[in-house]
């Protein structure tokens, strides 16, 4: 089975700025990581190479650093990375990332399955995945808790719902997205770490997956960032202290003295 993974590099959650002057996150000083969803897909498509056989070919779209975190996928069970890089991809919406790791994944072929994680924690949209699947033409589910049966032709997974699951099966070549109650993701070993530093990872351009230039980048986004801010501070703050009793005996009367 040939499974392709869609990954991401993104600020570190806990060191997230934003730039006043551009309205963008800050990236310069920030350190970068896997996007932590994206963990468990790869995760998920290392599971079922193993019960199966296969491959597992790590795609990411990216500046030249992203190769970073296809040689980390590497490590941790992938078989290959590509690295999807062009200036002329700079500012893509989600409409445009969609279109380019499309025409990226029609280049390099011949897939069964596509991962990807629920959604980026930079964007927090979950627009990418579904947005590949329409793409592609492909049969897809979303927030895949737990993979029941795969096999050559189809493939069995459960979907999180708000009051349980439902159980889909899905005919082969198809696309999942994942949350983080699938699995543990794996600590790459010293043997990977030694396999991802020697790969080599392919790159590829705009010219290179024939993408029209009137579809990527900020040109292809439709939607674009007019401002970011951080929120002002809603007035007067009250902190109750003692007892769970007592802090809502004092709750009741901040609300009785507002009536």
């Amino acid at each position: 089975m040939k499974i392709f993974v869609c990954v991401k590099q993104v600020p570190d959650a806990k060191d997230v700025r934003l730039d006043p002057k551009t309205n963008t996150l800050a990236r310069e000083g920030v350190e970068s990581i896997m996007n932590p969803y994206d963990r468990h897909a790869l995760e998920e498509a290392v599971a079922i190479k193993e019960k199966l056989g296969g491959t597992v070919t790590v795609v990411t779209m990216g500046p030249p650093q992203a190769e970073a975190v296809l040689r980390e996928s590497i490590a941790c069970g992938a078989d290959e990375g590509v690295l999807i890089s062009d200036r002329a991809f700079a500012g893509a919406d989600t409409w445009a990332t969609s279109y380019t790791l499309a025409k990226a994944v029609e280049t390099l072929g011949g897939f069964d399955l596509i991962l990807c994680g629920k959604q980026a924690i930079d964007g927090d949209t979950a627009q990418v995945g579904p947005g590949l699947a329409y793409r592609l033409n492909l049969p897809y589910v979303a927030c895949v808790q737990k993979t029941r049966q795969v096999s050559a032709e189809a493939i069995e997974v459960e979907r999180m719902m708000d009051d349980g699951y439902d159980v889909l099966r899905l005919p082969l070549p198809a696309l999942l997205t994942v949350v983080k109650d699938i699995n543990e993701p794996r600590v790459a070993s010293l043997k990977g770490k030694m396999k991802a530093k020697k790969a080599e990872i392919q790159q590829l351009s705009a010219a290179d997956i024939g993408a029209d230039p009137q579809c990527i980048g900020l040109a292809g986004s439709p939607t674009q960032v007019v401002r970011v801010f951080s929120p002002e501070p809603r007035g007067d703050r009250q902190i109750f202290s003692g007892s769970v009793e007592e802090q809502v005996d004092q709750l009741v009367a901040c609300l009785k003295a507002h009536l």
